[in-house]
């Protein structure tokens, strides 16, 4: 609620936004009200960025994981990660399970292309 707060208060007086990520993503008892957020923060980064032309900056450190990279962590106009962050929407083990596949060593880092 705060993050949207003060994406509003910089809309309103035309402010840029910079924010530094960090998060190691939800938590399955945060229910859903956390999940409401990023969608929440999301929508009020688009009134920012796309109705007011406003300016966003997203720093990511580590980790930057779940909801954080799926909402307003990978939304910035500019996107700047601090060197080996480990940046990941899920773990490697999640991912591997999934998809039945081994991720390459090294592929959540910051560095990664």
């Amino acid at each position: 609620e705060k993050i949207t707060r003060l994406i509003e208060y910089a809309t309103n007086g035309s402010l840029p936004v910079i924010m530094v990520c960090a998060s190691g993503g939800a938590r399955m008892q945060e229910g859903s009200l956390s999940l409401m957020q990023m969608a929440k923060i999301s929508s009020a980064l688009y009134d920012y960025q796309s109705n007011k032309k406003l300016f966003y900056v997203s720093i990511l450190t580590s980790p930057t994981t779940g909801g954080v990279t799926a909402s307003f962590g990978m939304l910035g106009d500019i996107i700047i990660a601090e060197p080996n962050a480990y940046i990941a929407f899920a773990g490697k083990r999640v991912i591997e399970q999934t998809l039945n596949k081994t991720v390459p060593e090294g592929s959540q880092a910051a560095e990664y292309s």
